[in-house]
């Protein structure tokens, strides 16, 4: 499965920011929301019609795989009240720069007007895990903090604080390195935040629809 379905999917199966996954708390399964997808798809469709329309493209077809992480994605699914839904945007990682067990970067809306930023994993950690993230901007600046597990493992959920960075401080940087250190592991990445201004924007506009 190519990488940009796989985040999708995994965006999917956790935008439902209510209640949130903590410590002790089962996630969603990504698998099962793949299977379902393509399950309802049937094997004469593209898998690639569960993910919604990119927000931005930068990378046009004629550029080299490494720019194919330059699509922000957008994704919505329905949440457990009728009528509620809930929004995300996801970038895939730079592969050429990336450890194969690190998927990219996840930024969906949340209650009360909040927004959270998650790290998505192709690796799970356990989902009791407290990892420790460490963000380097690559025009200067590192931040380390303590996060929890979200999607049973496969995605890490960063602190309200670097939701700020996102509406923010990000949106003038070109990317960011990941890394994501947790007793059974360390997993690290890169991810560009190429559109990222627009993109978000854009969420921020279907937040509350």
């Amino acid at each position: 499965m190519p990488l940009s379905i796989f985040v999708a999917l995994l965006a999917g199966s956790i935008l439902d920011p209510s209640p949130k996954v903590g410590p002790g708390t089962p996630g969603k399964n990504p698998a099962w929301t793949t299977a379902l997808c393509a399950k309802s798809l049937g094997v004469a469709r593209s898998p690639s019609a569960c993910l919604g329309a990119p927000i931005l493209r930068i990378a046009g077809p004629s550029s080299p795989p490494s720019l194919s992480s330059s699509v922000w994605k957008f994704s919505r699914t329905q949440g457990t009240k009728e009528g509620e839904s809930f929004a995300a945007i996801t970038k895939t990682a730079d592969t050429t720069q990336s450890d194969p067990d690190f998927a990219g970067l996840i930024v969906r809306c949340a209650p009360k007007g909040k927004v959270d930023v998650l790290v998505a994993l192709i690796r799970p950690f356990p989902p009791r895990s407290h990892p420790q993230v460490t963000i380097a901007a690559s025009n200067g600046g590192t931040l380390t903090v303590e996060a929890s597990m979200a999607a049973a493992g496969a995605a890490v959920l960063l602190p309200d604080e670097v939701s700020a960075f996102a509406s923010g401080k990000w949106q003038t940087t070109p990317s960011l390195a990941v890394t994501v250190k947790e007793s059974d592991g360390e997993i690290k990445g890169v991810v560009s935040l190429t559109g990222l201004r627009e993109a978000y924007n854009s969420l921020v506009a279907n937040c509350g629809q």
